[in-house]
């Protein structure tokens, strides 16, 4: 066997290998956004249905008069809902509560993809 064969069998190998690799990150992203699903449901399942539909609005940004006029519910009721879901979340404010879920729910994803294309950049650059 030359040395071009050589040369051939060896990235033909590299190729299968990426091949490989390419597959399994795919499967651990949906692995991931599952995970992501999950991590959701289970911090709002801490909250009512109706703390939820204000939390989602919160998430959205709308305002307590928003919420009123999209709920068709009291003011009374809709401050009372939050301070509820502030209470549950053993947060201050509703900024706090929101970046709690956002940290709670956040996936390291984008960290995942790049480190992933820095090693598939690496293993072609060497091939």
């Amino acid at each position: 066997m030359d040395q071009t064969e050589k040369l051939l069998m060896g990235i033909e190998n590299i190729l299968s290998v990426a091949s490989d690799l390419v597959q399994e990150v795919d499967r651990l992203k949906r692995v991931e956004e599952e995970c992501q699903i999950l991590k959701e449901k289970l911090f709002l399942k801490q909250l009512t249905s109706s703390e939820q539909d204000i939390f989602s609005l919160a998430l959205d940004g709308h305002s307590v008069k928003e919420m009123q006029d999209i709920l068709f519910k009291e003011e009374n009721t809709i401050k009372t809902q939050r301070r509820s879901i502030l209470q549950k979340l053993n947060a201050s404010s509703m900024k706090e509560a929101i970046d709690l879920y956002k940290k709670t729910t956040q996936t390291s994803s984008q960290n995942f993809t790049n480190y992933h294309q820095e090693i598939f950049q690496k293993l072609v650059k060497t091939s």
